[in-house]
């Protein structure tokens, strides 16, 4: 098993250097990207569930600025990328994180072309960025029913109400 700090990738790595590494996770390989700004309970069972789809599972985590650009508030995120990775890369069911900056993890995905994509059940499967290309290359993609009614950002309404 890979330690925390090897399970981390940078977006700004060589493309090739990432899909050297990815490509010694195995078969079938799962995407699924997301903040993670604060890890709850939702976000290891979904986490979990998106492993339990394949031999391993990258996670594209957005970067600040990526968090930032989709207005869930002026003190989003909480905790910054660096942190999140690491805390990601230290579950069990996560192989390896990856960073990206853009809007959306489209080229990343196209980078990586995973045998399973996967997202949250607030996204219809014809709605998740991605799924086009990875069908197209023989694919699947699957949204996973939410286990738990968790979010972040009641977390974080919660914590300013105290």
């Amino acid at each position: 098993m890979l330690n925390s700090q090897t399970k981390i990738l940078r977006e700004q790595d060589d493309a090739k250097s990432i899909q050297n590494k990815i490509a010694l996770l195995g078969s079938p390989l799962v995407f699924t990207n997301g903040c993670f700004d604060i890890l709850h309970l939702g976000h290891v069972t979904y986490l979990e569930q998106a492993r339990n789809m394949g031999a391993a599972l990258v996670v594209g985590v957005n970067s600040d600025a990526s968090v930032k650009r989709q207005g869930k508030g002026d003190d989003r995120p909480i905790n910054c990328l660096e942190d999140r990775m690491a805390v990601l890369a230290s579950l069990a069911a996560v192989d390896a994180v990856i960073d990206f900056d853009d809007d959306t993890p489209l080229d990343l995905i196209k980078l990586i072309t995973p045998d399973v994509l996967v997202k949250g059940g607030d996204w219809a499967v014809d709605q998740i960025v991605g799924a086009d290309w990875v069908i197209e290359n023989g694919g699947t993609v699957h949204s996973i029913e939410f286990q738990h009614d968790r979010s972040t950002t009641n977390i974080v309404q919660k914590i300013k109400c105290l």
